[in-house]
């Protein structure tokens, strides 16, 4: 009995045949129709009953989970459906995703004729790493009578594990070894002398030093051609990764910790691609979470495996400790990408100490986030009163900000304040910018 369903249809019939007999009270001429109503309704819901519960396997339907979720992104989920009646039906197909999307009226309905199959595509984007529990797959189908509903249940329970956005990574990864870094925002970068090696001669493309210019291949192919440099290989790079409240913050969705985690995956990437060494750095109260910086096959999986697995209770951070384990652990001059958050100057200048003894041994670029929702509020006309005060106080938190870019500028330490939505691109542009100029 649990695979028995009355669909909408069968109480639209009952209540129409209510409302005929209460009809049928005042005019019994009518009482005769109303019960041959009956005896055709009746007729109709034994039909419709045998049509769809004759038949012991009427559906199939499996689900095609990925190996792995996206974090941030939209993956992709298919469901194959099957009708094996003998007749056209309708499927009301009831996925029970898991509940961190917290949507609870997930349901699709299609109409299949005899013996169609179909595949059907839906996207999810989770927006915190972990396991992701899908339910069963419930299918419900029925007649165009629409009287009757039989449940078939497939897919039993599964976990997916959601990953930092690993699609993130291999898009940058396309991205930055292209020949068009110019088109997706990435910029080239002029190398400041030529004390790398030879490497190879190729076509000019747009941002290329005009110095790179070998006029004498040029002439021979009749178009610019440039020679290609090898950079220099195994400089150490870190990217040190703030757990502490400050990154608690969420855009979109997504907390600034998390943007920092796809961000590095992304960069680490990229870096252990133009042949230096990645580690990684997490960090709250004390350091935690290291990955030596190393270049070997199995790092991107080790590094991938550190982010996916970082855990926070977002307390306070302590910047003594990171520069206390830097110092310890770190021997070598290194770049260290530095992701964290500063609000205030006054949150700035608590640190700025151990920043400083930071960059004095390693070439330090802090990065920390605008907020967009602040930003979005300055640029919108003010109706009210209380939404020139409101705006009066986001420009300062804005120039606050700024006052700390100069701040650290001041310092020599070099600093990224950039939108969460565009972390990726920058801190990538920042690598590849220090790379050229040979700062590593």
């Amino acid at each position: 009995m649990r695979r028995i369903y009355l669909h909408t249809g069968f109480f639209i019939g009952l209540l129409c045949l209510v409302g005929l007999f209460v009809l049928s009270f005042f005019f019994r001429m009518l009482f005769p129709l109303v019960q041959l109503a009956l005896f055709g309704f009746a007729s109709l819901c034994l039909i419709d009953f045998l049509l769809v519960f004759t038949t012991r396997k009427g559906v199939t339907a499996q689900r095609q989970l990925p190996e792995r979720l996206s974090n941030s992104d939209e993956n992709l989920i298919e469901v194959y459906i099957k009708n094996l009646y003998s007749f056209p039906v309708y499927i009301q197909l009831i996925d029970e995703i898991p509940f961190q999307f917290q949507k609870r009226n997930f349901e699709y309905t299609f109409f299949f004729k005899a013996g169609q199959e179909k595949c059907m595509q839906y996207y999810l984007r989770p927006t915190e790493r972990g396991e992701y529990n899908f339910g069963k797959l419930n299918a419900f189908v029925y007649t165009p009578m629409r009287l009757f509903m039989k449940r078939y249940i497939s897919c039993e329970n599964a976990m997916v594990a959601t990953y930092p956005s690993f699609i993130q990574m291999k898009k940058f990864e396309l991205i930055a070894f292209s020949q068009r870094l110019f088109d997706y925002g990435i910029k080239k970068i002029r190398k400041i002398g030529h004390t790398m090696e030879f490497e190879h001669i190729r076509d000019y493309v747009q941002g290329d030093d005009i110095r790179t210019i070998n006029w004498k291949a040029s002439s021979k192919r009749g178009q610019l051609m440039v020679n290609q440099y090898q950079d220099e290989k195994s400089q150490h790079v870190y990217t040190l990764i703030d757990k502490g409240r400050s990154m608690y913050m969420p855009f979109e969705g997504l907390s600034l910790l998390d943007y920092a985690i796809n961000t590095s995956l992304a960069l680490t990437n990229i870096i252990i691609k133009k042949q230096d060494k990645a580690g990684i750095f997490t960090f709250s109260k004390k350091v935690e979470d290291r990955v030596v910086a190393d270049r070997k096959v199995s790092q991107m999986e080790r590094i991938m495996e550190t982010l996916y697995r970082i855990e926070t209770d977002f307390k306070e951070t302590d910047f003594s400790r990171l520069y206390s384990d830097i110092n310890n652990t770190i021997k070598q001059r290194s770049l260290l990408m530095l992701y964290t958050n500063f609000e205030t100057p006054n949150s700035l200048y608590r640190q700025l100490p151990f920043l400083k003894a930071i960059a004095k041994k390693h070439l330090l670029v802090v990065i920390f986030f605008q907020n967009t929702e602040l930003e979005q509020m300055l640029h919108k006309p003010s109706e009210h009163i209380q939404e020139v005060y409101d705006k009066v106080i986001a420009e300062k938190f804005s120039f606050e900000k700024r006052l700390i870019v100069q701040e650290l500028t001041r310092h020599g330490i070099q600093c990224i304040l950039t939108r969460p939505q565009e972390l990726t691109l920058q801190s990538i542009n920042k690598y590849l910018e220090l790379k050229a100029r040979g700062m590593i």
